[in-house]
């Protein structure tokens, strides 16, 4: 039996998926049955809890395997680091009650620093929570910059003709679409086959600058003129804010651009054929970005 927490979001959907594929034994952990249905009619083994719940984790982890861990970014909390803290700690109680085995851990780069990077500190101190779990083999996914975040700039593409974000234009960072790292994760959870406590880093298909993604997304939806403009970071809390981000879900996400652009969120690993994936940002973009910008105008 493989755990699959966060079943109904992006990653742990595709690890499910994927998993129920390969014949695997699947128990998805979700907060909303009804979203868990799909996952129930491909196969899988519903288990609805709250991630903070240790007790209902510890029930959610028996009998596994090994579990695909993903700290939930709950924007609706109005405190998203206090929140990160108790899941953190629940996962790393229930993982060591009921004697888990394996364990692959969602996280980002940047997860090395303990300061500075806004939501990723979560990560990095979950890491830390689960390294210090007895007997625990567990690989931390070191993933990169998430293709969904263009997502966020829908609404304001379509009221400033602009693609505006906090990152720096020219810098060049990793991609990566979030069906890859399922993909790779249930992959590692089926064949178990680490040991101690290790970090793979995720780095997509290729390092591209914010200008650079700009030009896809405008070729894609019909404005080959697009331009990227990095706002000032007064200006990005109004727009978060305006999305309905809690006052202090806004400043960590400032933060974590500022932590990027600082340099504290690249790759630690070259580049080689076993941290590249296989989506490109023009695929991604078409796929997904453009049907969804075209929904809306």
């Amino acid at each position: 039996m493989i755990v699959v927490t966060g079943a109904t979001g992006r990653t742990g959907r595709r690890v499910t998926e994927v998993l129920l594929a390969k014949g695997e034994k699947v128990r998805a952990v979700g907060r909303d049955s009804k979203k868990l249905a799909p996952l129930v009619q491909q196969g899988a083994e519903p288990f609805v809890a709250n991630a903070a719940d240790v007790d209902l984790m510890s029930i959610a982890f028996a009998g596994a395997s090994a579990v695909y861990l993903v700290l939930p970014e709950d924007i609706s909390q109005p405190d998203l680091r206090a929140h990160q803290e108790r899941v953190s700690d629940s996962y790393a109680a229930a993982i060591s009650k009921a004697h888990v085995p394996f364990v692959v851990n969602l996280s980002s780069m940047g997860a090395q620093h303990s300061k500075g990077t806004g939501p990723i500190v979560g990560l990095h101190n979950q890491e830390h929570k689960l390294n210090q779990v007895g007997g625990l083999n567990v690989l931390h996914l070191h993933a990169a910059y998430f293709m969904e975040n263009l997502l966020m700039s829908l609404a304001p593409l379509r009221s400033t003709g602009t693609l505006p974000g906090g990152l720096l234009a020219d810098t060049q960072m990793p991609w990566i679409a979030t069906q890859d790292i399922g993909a790779y994760a249930a992959t590692r959870l089926a064949a178990c086959d680490f040991s101690g406590n290790s970090i793979h880093e995720l780095q997509g298909q290729r390092d591209i600058s914010m200008k650079e993604a700009a030009s896809i997304v405008g070729n894609s939806i019909g404005k080959p003129s697009l331009e990227y403009v990095q706002l000032p970071s007064t200006i990005l809390e109004r727009v978060l804010l305006g999305m309905g981000l809690p006052e202090t879900t806004a400043k960590l996400i400032i933060e974590m651009w500022a932590g990027a652009n600082a340099g504290l969120m690249v790759a630690q690993e070259t580049r080689s054929a076993r941290n590249t994936t296989p989506t490109t940002l023009e695929s991604f973009v078409e796929r997904v970005f453009a049907p969804a910008y075209l929904q809306t105008v």
